[in-house]
C-alpha cells in the first residue's frame, strides 16, 4: 500500500487527548486505554500541547512529583510541532528527524485530529527520506 499523506497514515483512528488541567495520573490511563505513546493536550477544542510517556517519566516521575496531583501542562510540551493532514508524509518525516520528534499531532482546520508517530511511516520511507538528505549533503562530484 502506498501511503501518500499524513492522513492515510493515521487512518480513521480516533484522537487520544486529555484535556489541560488532568493529572498525569490520569493521563495514564488514557495512554494505557488507546496503547499510544503520547496524547494532545486540549484546552475546549485548541490544541495546547503534547505529552509523551517520556515526558511523564522526565519531567514527573524522575523529579519524585506525585502523579495523582502533578497536571499535565507541568510536564506537557507546549505548543508543538505539528503536521497537516494533508501534507505528504516527507514533510513529517522531515519534522520527525529536524526535531527529534517521535510524534506529531496532526491539524486540520485549526482543530487536532491526531497523533502521527513515527512508527506510523512505514520503515522503507524513512529509510529512503534519509538516504535522499546523505546524497543532498554530497558535494557535486562526489
Amino acid at each position: 500500500m502506498f501511503i501518500r499523506s499524513v492522513r492515510e497514515a493515521i487512518g480513521d483512528r480516533p484522537l487520544a487527548s486529555v484535556q489541560s488541567g488532568t493529572t498525569i495520573r490520569e493521563a495514564a490511563h488514557v495512554l494505557e486505554q488507546f496503547n499510544v505513546g503520547a496524547l494532545a493536550v486540549l484546552a475546549g477544542e485548541q490544541l495546547v500541547g503534547i505529552l509523551s510517556e517520556r515526558d511523564v517519566i522526565q519531567r514527573c516521575i524522575a523529579h519524585d512529583a506525585d502523579p495523582a496531583t502533578t497536571r499535565v501542562d507541568e510536564a506537557m510540551t507546549a505548543d508543538p510541532v505539528t503536521v497537516g493532514a494533508d501534507a505528504g508524509l516527507s514533510d513529517a518525516i522531515g519534522k520527525f528527524a529536524e526535531g527529534g520528534y517521535r510524534h506529531l499531532p496532526v491539524m486540520q482546520g485549526g482543530h487536532c485530529i491526531g497523533i502521527l508517530s513515527v512508527r506510523d511511516v512505514p520503515a522503507e520511507y524513512r529509510m529512503m527520506y534519509e538516504r535522499f538528505q546523505e546524497m543532498r549533503a554530497r558535494p557535486a562530484g562526489a
